[in-house]
């Protein structure tokens, strides 16, 4: 979908989207960090839980379009939320073990943190729509 496209449509479908492609640029930009740093064991290993955590949030919520009901909807939403909360540990612990790269894993933690409270913001109002 283009970014024009983005215009016409409601804030809540707007939101979907842009959490979509957040989580997107999320997981390729710490991929590409990750890729810049020196690979002792115990770095490499946080790497490793990372990539998997930051990548599920994406797929989860790419996941959930392909729902058969809104209870698996939530389902994957749920997942995406705390695999956000997995990779701010993570994003956390790397930075204490790499502190050259406190301002960029710091700015890693708050687009993570961002993209958990629009994923939240759903799953609250899908609950409260009583499943």
């Amino acid at each position: 979908m283009q970014i024009s496209n983005i215009k016409d449509q409601s804030q809540a479908q707007r939101s979907k989207i842009e959490v979509k492609y957040r989580a997107f640029y999320l997981s390729l930009d710490i991929i590409k960090f990750i890729a810049h740093l020196s690979l002792k064991l115990e770095i490499r290993i946080i790497c490793d839980q990372l990539i998997r955590s930051v990548t599920s949030i994406g797929a989860n919520i790419v996941e959930a379009k392909s729902s058969s009901s809104k209870r698996e909807f939530l389902n994957y939403f749920q997942i995406a939320l705390k695999s956000c909360n997995e990779t701010k540990y993570w994003l956390a612990l790397l930075r204490e073990l790499t502190p050259d790269n406190k301002e960029i894993i710091n700015n890693f933690i708050d687009e993570t943190e961002q993209i958990g409270k629009i994923i939240a913001s759903s799953v609250l109002t899908m609950k409260n729509k009583r499943l």
